[in-house]
């Protein structure tokens, strides 16, 4: 039997270089450590125990902007030229890309200019502007926004400082990695959550020239699976209105996506529902604010917990921008879903004494009562009955489990108003 040739090293296909290095890397730590924060890397036990994964948490929510976003933003305006630095930047960006560069083009003395969609929320416009940058609220979507950005750069001679999709800003985001290994060498995973996939992109390279084997996962939320879609040769839709808005885009980069395909070994889909979860359990143990896509890291270990269990896990809470009306909603809803919060709906006869009988249970029961909406109109029970609903506040799903019991040993129709 003839034996195989084996090619030489010059017949095997030539992979072309990625457009960033970890030299790209480690020289834009060296250009912007001075002026960041240089956020710490934590071990959490109490995350540690409930994933099985040792969990690490990267705190980049601490960063002066709440965000990551920073640090290539800041490499970027430190490379340019002192005409394009007189001239001034301009970006499209509705969230932490606009505070970043807002900020430290501000501090460095460089004129900013950020296009913001109508739909914008007005407190992130305030911000954006409070940093120094002259604001411009065009179009209905990021879209219409990014495309009158590119216009009013050739218009005004501006320098455009894309959010995610340009090697100076992949470079900046990779040095979270830096500092990540550097104090924890340990680590044999990372779970960064993906938008445009730019930090993902950096930190991969960081990743692969570490010396040891570190596995790269990236997490996008189920309605926005724009990268995984790019990588799997999948069409599933992106749209809808997620928690963390801050990672969802319908395209990613052109230069990320090629990054992503030859660094990422893995990119996990992950629930509204788990988004809300790691918000309120970084919170609740942590004491850390975290956005929607801060938390997504932590979201696919509560979601896959089979995935990552017995690793060394570092995850990246990479802002901290969440509007505090939604933060308060997402705690009270998982309260609920613990039973820690809940709503009863209670049918009664129309007597008096009927809502003192119910009350007197709830206090038998140890049972706090913050709410009662008591319905005699606009029900389809008989003109003498009537629906009452009780807000109350339990200790666990075990103590509402008991009150339910107590209600229907008195006699009572009950039923938990459930949460979508």
């Amino acid at each position: 039997m003839a034996t195989q040739r084996v090619p030489t090293v010059s017949e095997l296909p030539v992979t072309p270089p990625l457009p960033v290095t970890l030299a790209d890397v480690e020289a834009a730590h060296a250009r912007i450590r001075a002026q960041i924060v240089r956020t710490p890397t934590f071990i959490s036990r109490t995350l540690s125990e409930l994933t099985g994964a040792t969990v690490y948490l990267k705190f980049e929510n601490l960063q002066f902007t709440a965000a990551y976003k920073e640090r290539g933003a800041l490499n970027t305006l430190l490379q340019l030229s002192p005409e394009a630095r007189a001239t001034g930047v301009i970006a499209a960006s509705a969230g932490n890309h606009a505070q970043g560069l807002a900020y430290h083009a501000n501090r460095l003395g460089i004129p900013a200019t950020i296009v913001m969609p109508r739909t914008t929320p007005i407190t992130k416009v305030v911000q954006t502007e409070g940093h120094g940058a002259t604001v411009v609220i065009e179009g209905e979507t990021y879209d219409a926004a990014h495309a009158h950005a590119r216009q009013l750069e050739t218009a005004r001679g501006l320098t455009f400082v894309h959010a995610f999709d340009d090697p100076r800003i992949i470079a900046g985001q990779g040095t979270v990695a830096i500092e990540m290994l550097d104090d924890v060498p340990a680590i044999d995973t990372l779970v960064t959550p993906i938008g445009g996939g730019g930090l993902i992109s950096g930190m991969g390279v960081v990743a692969r020239a570490s010396g040891h084997a570190i596995e790269v996962v990236g997490v996008e939320a189920e309605l926005y699976p724009s990268m995984y879609n790019r990588i799997n040769g999948t069409d599933h839709p992106c749209a809808g209105d997620t928690l963390a808005e801050g990672i969802a885009v319908k395209e990613p980069g052109g230069i990320t996506s090629t990054m992503v395909a030859e660094l990422v070994d893995d990119i996990l889909l992950v629930s509204e529902r788990s988004l809300e979860e790691a918000v309120s359990l970084l919170l609740q143990i942590e004491k850390t604010v975290v956005e929607g896509a801060g938390a997504a890291g932590l979201a696919a270990l509560l979601q896959h917990p089979d995935r990552f269990r017995g690793r060394t896990v570092g995850i990246v809470l990479c802002g901290g921008n969440i509007d505090t009306r939604l933060l308060a909603n997402v705690l009270l809803r998982d309260l609920a879903r613990s039973g820690r919060l809940a709503r009863l709906r209670i049918r009664l006869q129309d007597q008096p004494g009927a809502l003192f009988n119910v009350a007197r249970i709830f206090d038998q029961e140890r049972v706090n009562i913050i709410e009662v909406y008591h319905q005699r109109v606009f029900t389809t029970l008989p003109a003498k009955g009537l629906v009452t609903e009780i807000e109350c506040e339990t200790r666990d799903r075990a103590h509402l489990d008991r009150l339910f019991a107590a209600l229907r040993i008195g006699g009572y129709d009950v039923a938990p108003v459930e949460l979508a």
